[in-house]
């Protein structure tokens, strides 16, 4: 087979010069998290990529199309479509396409003081099924937003920009069901058709036991499987809901405060505006004077 470093049909990269590196080092935002390189190679026949010393930067790669291979630590692993893998700056590795079936992938190489936070997803490889809510093309959309910004140059705002957008590209593959939930089936999800329960009945009194009853679990396994799944108890999350509910009513409604606690099922004004400004940090009385908006 032969390598080569580049030369794929329709290809698209940007390598960002030293002197804008800089820029994006000292910037208060961008040094958080910043791209340096960045493309697009379909069919990439012959790619291949060794780097001995590891690479300054953490380098993404999503495969679309077709099928590749990474090594790090001595450790070979297979990707096909719809996968990816981050490779963790420093590590001597090795990467390339497949003979038989070049893979087509968008790769971006990326920094920043705060960079370390995704280290839990990096050097290995992960698959995104195909559900309904997969997002592929929004994540691509995503993936455009920064290529284009860099492309038209680099002023601050693209560059503070891109490394906003970059957040949230990155966000899309460690936080995959989080990413997905805007077009997500709720069918067969006891979080969510939990919190649904509690959302079509904040005028109750509702107890641990009726919203586990409601999913079919046990109390005690039911808490435990929400707290590790929103990190706080189903009534606290409640409350949280009812006192969202609460502002609503507060910015939107002629409702006197007692009127809003009997609405929401609250024992009377005092118990409310407890728990509201437990919530909220401030009284009832309080939040409705504020000017929001």
């Amino acid at each position: 087979m032969e390598y080569k470093k580049d030369g794929f049909i329709n290809q698209r990269a940007i390598v960002l010069p030293q002197s804008i590196k800089e820029i994006l080092i000292s910037n208060e935002l961008t040094s958080l998290l910043y791209v340096t390189d960045i493309g697009y190679y379909p069919k990439a026949k012959g790619h291949y990529r060794t780097r001995h010393e590891g690479s300054e930067q953490n380098i993404l790669i999503y495969c679309t199309e077709g099928q590749g291979w990474f090594s790090v630590n001595g450790v070979r692993q297979e990707v096909k479509k719809e996968q990816f893998f981050i490779i963790e700056a420093g590590l001597p590795h090795t990467y390339a396409a497949s003979e038989a079936d070049p893979w087509s992938i968008y790769w971006l190489h990326f920094t920043g003081e705060k960079s370390h936070l995704f280290r839990s997803i990096y050097n290995k490889v992960y698959s995104i099924d195909a559900a309904p809510e997969a997002r592929f093309k929004d994540r691509i959309i995503l993936f455009e937003e920064i290529f284009q910004n860099l492309e038209m140059g680099y002023s601050i705002e693209n560059l503070e920009y891109t490394t906003l957008c970059l957040w949230h590209f990155i966000a899309s593959f460690r936080f995959l069901s989080q990413y997905r939930e805007v077009n997500k089936e709720k069918k067969g999800d006891i979080i969510q058709k939990a919190i649904q329960y509690m959302k079509n009945n904040l005028p109750q009194k509702l107890s641990l036991e009726d919203i586990a009853g409601h999913v079919g679990y046990s109390p005690s396994h039911f808490g435990q499987v929400f707290l590790k799944k929103t990190g706080q108890t189903p009534l606290n999350y409640f409350n949280q809901l009812k006192i969202q509910k609460a502002c609503q009513l507060l910015d939107f409604s002629e409702l006197k405060i007692k009127e809003i606690a009997e609405e929401l099922g609250f024992y009377d004004q005092y118990h409310f505006s407890k728990v509201f400004f437990k919530q909220i940090d401030e009284p009832p009385t309080q939040y409705k004077k504020r000017n929001k908006g």
